[in-house]
């Protein structure tokens, strides 16, 4: 796939079956290693189970207290069923506390259950590799969780417990009316309930399709929205507004259609049930009504079968929309669970490595890139037989045209991507036997373009070594040029820097990325065009501030202007993937090649 290709899930994701997406949610309900989780379950299925038990004593009851009043005997009732209409109440009673006493014990295993999930989607996409990241669309990501976490709450708590029970409660009732009355009865309600089943599965499958189509439009509608609010600046710098709403009301425009189709198809799904049940109530009471006409029947025992009907159909009728919001949200759970299927390409070995972090712990690291070929695309090489040696506390530069390679080069020492064929080191080990995570904490980096969180000052300078104490935080900015700004603000470091920092200047945010990485304090340092967004006199304070942190450890330096690296232990000049010349500026310069001319016409440029 071309990292610049359109993100999308992979086939053997999106063909995923709901079987398999309602197998996997399944299994987070009997947590390992959560005794207490476990018995939660056990004790609503058994609250559950007891709730519809008494909940057919009710009608029985009922029908009981009716027969007793209803007795002919020429006179005014005899007595009162006193004990029926208290034991109906009480029944009536422990079938909702049992009700409501399973929803309580269970309501912490669901939410234990959404929250692992959605955390686990969260830090799947951590893990997931810079490839994935570079294609995806954040807006349609962001929303697929979204919708995802609310699936898996929607299905454990109208799914589990609504249509399980629901099913054991239809079988119940089939089976006190089997007992009760003559196959007729039987027959007819069987019927009644195949046909519904039936019907609300063939019809709720049909209108899947359409559910899913909403969320491919409900996505590229997020997408569409995320995507220019982030780039507001750019909005306004071309005078877009009303290109970015019409974009963006075509989306909704689609998606409201698809909306309206959706409900229409509802209502059609409500009442083809409706009249399923209407039809069976009805032909049930006109064989009842007969029966008791013939003497067969006495008043009470037609109310049961009403009653039970009733109990039955109630629930069946909810169970429709049940279904339908079930499938939905098996949909919705389809796309957090096909992210959770991508693969990273770029994994820790078995019985991977440690690697130092700290400068203190283990002092500079020795870098080496060994006859490294990568590319991007299969069709498009970047680097080719890169080979160089960064010994420790040695300062290399990387020079070039755009487009040359350097930034692959941090990408690549990074482990964000794997190389195709040869290999790079730190301290004499090939940096796939290293666990990422401590390579990664070995590195520190000055962006050119320095992305921040929407939070304060303070923290993202802390953001370089977490749990930091605020002296070592104004330690870093003074070395970074930035205390006495940052002292200036009325809340100081506590200022909020806006989304991606847009309240602060290209500088302002350069000089915080400067200070995270001195917090940082790593074995290695790579500055990618770190002073390109200061002026020439804030430029030069900088510079004299990195070459301060720059000492005792391993630089590698990606540089625009040539001014900046001039003091480099070696400079290597990249065209096309290749290193072309390599040396410190003064053999450079002595050679007389591309990086003179480059020399030349910087030099040149200064002067005018």
């Amino acid at each position: 796939m071309s990292r610049y290709s359109k993100f999308h899930f992979s086939n053997k994701d999106t063909n995923r079956s709901g079987w398999s997406t309602m197998c996997e949610l399944l299994s987070y309900l009997w947590p390992r290693h959560q005794p207490m989780m476990r018995f939660r379950l056990i004790f609503a299925t058994v609250l559950m189970l007891i709730a519809k038990f008494t909940a057919l004593g009710i009608p029985y009851l009922y029908s009981k207290v009716v027969d007793i009043l209803s007795k002919d005997t020429g006179h005014a009732v005899l007595y009162i069923p006193l004990w029926l209409i208290l034991g109906y109440g009480l029944v009536r009673i422990l079938s909702s506390l049992c009700s409501e006493l399973k929803d309580t014990v269970f309501a912490p295993l669901r939410f234990r259950v959404v929250r692992t999930i959605t955390l686990r989607c969260f830090e799947h996409m951590h893990r997931l590799s810079l490839k994935f990241h570079l294609n995806r669309h954040t807006g349609a990501i962001t929303r697929a969780i979204e919708r995802g976490s609310e699936g898996v709450e929607t299905i454990l708590r109208v799914g589990v417990f609504s249509i399980i029970p629901t099913l054991i409660e239809a079988l119940m009732v089939l089976l006190v009316i089997s007992h009760l009355y003559d196959w007729r009865y039987t027959v007819l309600v069987c019927l009644a309930i195949l046909a519904y089943f039936l019907f609300t599965i063939w019809f709720t499958s049909w209108r899947i399709q359409i559910r899913r189509k909403m969320n491919e439009i409900n996505n590229e509608a997020n997408n569409r929205a995320l995507d220019s609010l982030l780039n507001y600046e750019t909005v306004k710098y071309f005078g877009n507004e009303a290109h970015e709403i019409k974009r963006y009301d075509d989306s909704l425009a689609r998606y409201e259609k698809a909306s309206v189709t959706t409900q229409m198809t509802l209502n059609g799904l409500n009442f083809g049930q409706s009249l399923i049940i209407a039809v069976a109530l009805t032909g049930v009471m006109i064989l009842a009504a007969h029966d008791i006409v013939a003497g067969q029947f006495s008043v009470g025992k037609f109310v049961l079968i009403n009653t039970y009907l009733m109990q039955l159909y109630q629930p069946l009728n909810f169970l429709g929309s049940i279904y339908s919001n079930l499938r939905k949200s098996i949909v919705d759970l389809e796309n957090m669970f096909s992210l959770l299927a991508q693969d990273p390409e770029v994994e820790n070995q078995e019985n991977a490595l440690v690697l130092p972090a700290s400068l203190s712990e283990a002092g500079p690291a020795k870098i080496e890139f060994r006859d490294v070929y990568f590319s991007y695309d299969a069709d498009r090489e970047i680097l080719r037989g890169i080979n160089f040696i960064a010994e420790p506390a040695q300062q290399v530069a990387i020079v070039g045209p755009t487009g040359a390679g350097k930034s692959t080069i941090s990408r690549l020492l990074f482990r964000f991507y794997d190389v195709n064929s040869g290999g790079v080191f730190i301290d004499g080990q090939n940096i796939r036997d290293y666990v990422q995570s401590d390579l990664r904490a070995s590195i520190g980096v000055v962006p050119q373009d320095t992305v921040l969180f929407n939070d304060t000052i303070g923290y993202n300078i802390a953001y370089g070594r977490l749990g930091c104490a605020q002296e070592d935080i104004e330690h870093a900015a003074k070395l970074a040029q930035i205390h006495d700004f940052i002292s200036g603000l009325p809340d100081g470091y506590q200022t909020y820097v806006g989304e991606r920092g847009l309240k602060l200047s290209g500088g302002e945010k350069q000089r915080i990325a400067i200070a995270r990485a001195i917090l940082k304090n790593p074995r290695i340092l790579i500055l990618d065009e770190a002073t390109s967004a200061l002026d020439s006199r804030t430029e030069q304070a900088i510079q004299q501030a990195l070459n301060n942190v720059a000492r005792g450890r391993t630089v590698v330096t990606i540089a625009h202007r040539l001014s900046t690296i001039v003091q480099s232990d070696l400079i290597l000049v990249m065209i096309d993937g290749q290193i072309k010349e390599q040396g410190t500026h003064e053999f450079l310069l002595a050679k007389n090649g591309f990086y003179a001319s480059m020399w030349a016409i910087q030099s040149k440029q200064s002067d005018e």
